[in-house]
């Protein structure tokens, strides 16, 4: 065949190509033999009619049209391999000249990833960090079993630092107006958690069930949501019920109604072997992010803005299932970080989605430099897993679809590729 390739920018490529006689012949001849197989003709055995005389038999239009298809399939990765192109999503294949079976002259528009340069990923070096369980974090688990295993007692009288204390609570302006997100009905708070903007608490301390309060305060300015931060609300509050907390004593008494345990030493030595892994893995998660990263920031890397888009779209529908966990909406969001979507798209999502697509690009190249790939026995192992964690029906019919076949061999080639990443960082 014959390639004539025009880029149209850095990352995006435009391929004429011109298939010769013989391809044209071979192709004719593979799809005549597939219709061949379907076709029933009397006098002659299925599968056994000669080609010509399927030819003058089948549905001219559909011929031309698998014809077409089996041709450009077969050509265009052809014509990636020949040109050494590196395609970041399907061809825009439009057919510029067909005479059938006889002439073919196609173009595919594509977006490919341009130049690349990376550093010698072998010689970053990065030792793997070792985690440390404090007293203070033991401590802070059995406290949080002391919490959730308490008695509450209903109290009327003034509350004080210890106690769960039911309010509702409004925020108006410095106009009046109602503040979006600094109201609450029936709301529970511990006093003395500091669970709420500083001063809250404060000035709960000392109220009494039915009685009402009202104080002005400034938010943080480094607040989560970023319409309140910095922003002064007064607030009425209305306090509903006070309970008194009764936390159990922290004795062996209490680790044998934990769990398994005979004595509260004994109980401390499993949190801190818990609390051990965890740290483990999270810190381990933390390490591979930071060496991928550190590899990023010295590599060079063309990226294709269709592969940019894709991620922006990926890192909204993961932010939309996030903030719905949390009683959200995106709507809701978005007003709560004072920005409309394009905005937030832009300003937040955008570097984001751009060092992903960065680091995926780096992946694969490594990957490919490693000879790294997953065989099928490796993908089905990680499905049949999956399925024995995930009992639901739902779950179950999503394991069989092939984009999400495809999507957990991808995870599988990068936990390989970090996987050898660490190995490199760590030889001595």
């Amino acid at each position: 065949m014959h390639i004539k390739k025009n880029y149209l920018s850095e990352t995006e490529v435009s391929l004429t190509v011109i298939a010769t006689a013989d391809e044209l012949q071979n192709m004719k001849s593979v799809v005549l033999g597939r219709f061949r197989q379907r076709l029933k003709l009397p006098g002659f055995r299925e599968g056994k009619a000669p080609l010509a005389l399927v030819e003058k038999n089948v549905d001219q239009t559909q011929l031309q049209t698998e014809f077409l298809e089996e041709t450009i399939n077969q050509l265009y990765p052809q014509v990636i391999r020949n040109e050494n192109l590196r395609p970041a999503e399907r061809p825009e294949i439009s057919i510029t000249k067909f005479v059938p079976f006889t002439t073919l002259e196609f173009e595919a528009k594509v977006a490919v990833i341009g130049t690349m340069k990376l550093p010698d990923y072998t010689k970053i070096k990065k030792p793997k960090p070792k985690v440390k369980v404090t007293t203070d974090d033991i401590n802070g688990v059995l406290k949080s079993l002391q919490q959730r295993a308490a008695e509450k007692k209903q109290v009327d009288r003034s509350a004080k630092i210890g106690d769960e204390v039911w309010v509702n609570f409004t925020g108006t302006d410095a106009k009046g107006s109602p503040v979006k997100g600094a109201d609450g009905k029936d709301y529970p708070i511990v006093l003395g958690s500091n669970t709420f903007i500083p001063g809250f608490e404060d000035n709960v301390v000392g109220m009494k069930p039915t009685e009402s309060k009202s104080f002005t305060l400034t938010f943080p300015k480094d607040y989560g949501v970023k319409a309140l931060a910095g922003k002064k609300v007064n607030f009425i509050v209305e306090v509903t019920k006070v309970q008194e907390v009764l936390e159990p004593k922290l004795d062996d008494g209490f680790a044998a109604k934990i769990g398994p345990f005979k004595s509260l030493t004994e109980l401390k030595e499993d949190i801190k072997n818990q609390l051990t892994i965890e740290k483990q893995q999270q810190a381990d998660r933390d390490y591979e992010s930071e060496l991928i990263r550190e590899l990023a920031k010295k590599a060079k890397v063309e990226v294709p803005s269709v592969m940019v888009n894709s991620q922006i779209e990926r890192l909204v529908q993961e932010l939309q299932q996030n903030i719905a966990y949390r009683g959200l909406t995106y709507e809701d969001f978005l007003a709560n970080e004072g920005k409309n979507e394009d905005a937030y798209k832009k300003e937040v999502l955008a570097p984001q989605a751009e060092e992903r697509a960065k680091i995926s690009i780096i992946l694969g190249h490594i990957a490919d430099s490693e000879n790294l790939y997953i065989t099928p026995e490796e993908l089905d192992i990680r499905i049949q897993l999956l399925r024995a964690q995930y009992k639901d029906e739902a779950m179950q019919a999503e394991l069989e679809k092939p984009e999400t076949r495809q999507d957990i061999s991808s995870r599988m080639l990068t936990e390989k590729v970090l996987a050898k990443l660490v190995e490199y960082a760590n030889k001595k």
